[in-house]
């Protein structure tokens, strides 16, 4: 079976020739994927192929990397990193861990190009509610609705709300604005451009700002500088001048709107979100730990608590976000990195350390985080990203984030898949190089305090049913997964011990069985978890039994192969409340098949294999 999975998987690649999936080192990844691509064409007008195949070689976790496909070994073999360090790996390389988040728009919500982005590596479709409508919204989610009914894969849903923006007023037509010229911003309704004179749909907007401040066009695009104010006026001088246009963004450098975090239209969103289900809210423009605490009682009321609730993640993008970010990072069940709105509100040079901070804050509290905003900015008109786009990408995966995420690269670019293909691969390759690295300083940098325990050893109790003692046996079971280099098995009902096990990032996947498909959704943002949904038998050991031969039967492992097994949790799961148990337990080998018998052995197969699709039909599996 995992021999014949693996050929279908390969096929197209082969087809292809072995340029095609067998990936040179790293500084030739990203042309030869632009080659390739270029080729084939990348439009929506495409007759939708298969992903492209070093996708597929180097897909996501939560697809698995076949462990017999060759396409790994060669790039391990290509890549220049020690083979001393790498000789244990190059037969069983670790699937890709860090997740992918793709924003979904005009170029990606047909059902052909979104089903190509999941196959190829997305976990997690971001709805983007500054564009688009609810109608547009739901058919997004009906298709990964779809998706995963299929068994394809497992993907989450993360509603973006728009949040408060400062925007300019409709021009009658565009003003061209150079060095010098002298612009005038009211909050008098009714300036329409002429005499560069603009409205504001802000009326505190000259109580924010003052003389000197630095105001900034779409995140910077064009800079002027505050030079008098009157009641009712702001008028500047074009430092960096261009073309503005109707409805423009509008920052003070170092400073925040005074508005509310949480407007009308996103509280609109917010309860459509709810009837359609999603998964995270990304709250925009947060500024305190208050606001986070409002949508969570919202969303208790609706009686979204437990396994229902709904992640609320901090998008940190203003200078009073970051003023109180440790408060907003106990709040909140993650953060996004939103480096745009960030790097408008403070000096660009401040961005990489608020970026390693909110990374390494998240990390330490064992919450998820996404680094965001301009990851591969350039290739939503080109087909190759900068070599600096590159590292970004690289660094992010360096640091320990749970995942990347795509913006306008997939949501209106011309290359919607390459851009994807581009993160996986610079992703996995980046994933390679950090496997000769140990420890807790593996991620982040050497000036950043190593990440270890979530509750400290002085804050816990004693009790064996002390939250803390199931982290103590996540660690352990994470080194003794490392040492061992196998996979990690863990059956869960509401997700705590898969997120405990990410959080101390082991080299082989997180393969955590659930019954709850909320549970199984959330967890598609944590690094290294790849969520299935199964229904638990009463006896441990059938469970234990149908959990191995799924994972052989997708190819996520093989026979005689070793995995952890880990049962420990705040929910027992066959076993009392004061017992916690690792185990290693090695997968049953696949039974040699005599020619003589080799007619009757093929009818068994075909009848054993006959009730397994039967139970799943019936929901037992």
């Amino acid at each position: 079976m995992l021999a014949a999975t693996a050929q279908r998987v390969l096929a197209p690649a082969a087809a292809q020739g072995p340029k095609a999936r067998r990936p040179g080192p790293s500084h030739r990844l990203v042309v030869a994927a632009a080659r390739k691509d270029a080729a084939a064409g990348d439009g929506k007008g495409c007759a939708e192929r298969l992903p492209p195949p070093r996708a597929l070689a180097l897909g996501s976790a939560q697809r698995g990397v076949r462990l017999s496909d060759r396409a790994a070994p060669d790039l391990l073999a290509e890549a220049d990193i020690s083979a001393a360090v790498l000789e244990d790996f190059t037969e069983n390389p670790p699937a890709r861990k860090t997740k992918v988040v793709c924003t979904i728009g005009p170029t990606s919500c047909d059902r052909d190009s979104f089903f190509r982005l999941a196959d190829a590596g997305m976990s997690v479709v971001r709805l983007n509610m500054s564009h688009g409508s609810h109608e547009s919204h739901k058919a997004v989610v009906d298709l990964a609705r779809e998706y995963n009914s299929l068994g394809r894969g497992n993907l989450a849903i993360m509603m973006d709300t728009k949040g408060p923006e400062v925007r300019s007023g409709d021009v009658v037509e565009p003003l061209q604005l150079s060095p010098g010229d002298q612009v005038v911003f009211t909050i008098q309704e009714g300036a329409d451009g002429k005499g560069n004179r603009i409205s504001v749909n802000y009326d505190e907007f000259v109580e924010d700002a003052s003389v000197g401040d630095m105001l900034l066009v779409d995140g910077g695009i064009m800079a002027m500088e505050v030079q008098r104010i009157t009641d009712t006026d702001v008028e500047c001088k074009v430092v960096d001048g261009g073309t503005l246009g109707s409805r423009r963004h509008l920052n003070i450098r170092g400073k925040s709107a005074n508005l509310p975090a949480i407007t009308d239209r996103d509280w609109e969103d917010i309860k459509f979100g709810v009837e359609m289900g999603v998964d995270f809210y990304a709250l925009s423009f947060v500024r305190d730990a208050e606001v986070i605490y409002e949508l969570k009682n919202y969303l208790s009321n609706e009686g979204l608590v437990g396994t229902s609730s709904i992640g609320v993640l901090a998008k940190i993008e203003s200078a009073d976000s970051v003023a109180h970010l440790e408060e907003i990072l106990d709040a909140v069940d993650g953060a996004m990195v939103a480096r745009g709105d960030l790097g408008a509100e403070l000096p660009v040079e401040e961005v990489p350390y608020w970026q390693s901070q909110i990374v390494q804050g998240c990390r330490k509290r064992g919450k998820p985080v996404i680094v965001a905003t301009n990851m591969l900015e350039s290739m939503i008109d080109n087909p190759t990203p900068t070599r600096a786009e590159v590292s970004d990408i690289a660094i992010a995966v360096r640091e320990g984030a749970d995942a990347i995420m795509l913006s306008g690269e997939t949501a209106y670019g011309k290359y919607p898949f390459r851009s994807l293909d581009t993160m996986t691969t610079v992703a996995r390759r980046t994933e390679l190089s950090m496997l000769r690295y140990q420890g807790t300083r593996r991620f982040g940098s050497t000036e950043a305090p190593p990440i270890d325990w979530i509750i400290p050893p002085h804050r816990r109790t004693g009790s064996a049913k002390d939250d803390g003692l199931s982290e103590i046996f996540a660690y352990h079971a994470t080194t003794m997964a490392n040492t061992l280099k196998c996979p990690l098995i863990v059956f869960s009902r509401k997700g705590n011990m898969p997120a405990l096990l990410s959080h101390y990032r082991p080299d082989w996947p997180i393969f955590c069985f659930t019954e709850n498909e909320l549970v199984q959704r959330r967890l598609a943002l944590y690094h290294g978890v790849v969520a299935l949904y199964m229904r638990f038998s009463e006896q441990q050991e059938v469970t234990f039994d149908r959990a191995l031969t799924m994972l052989k039967e997708r190819g996520h492992v093989r026979g005689g192969q070793m995995v952890a097994l880990v049962q420990s949790g705040r929910k027992a799961i066959w076993r009392a409340a004061s017992t916690h148990v690792i185990q290693v337990r090695t997968v049953p080998e696949d039974p040699q098949v005599d020619s003589e018998d080799e007619s009757s052995d093929g009818e068994r197969s075909a009848a054993v294999i006959a009730r397994r699709g039967a139970a799943r039909d019936a929901g037992h599996i």
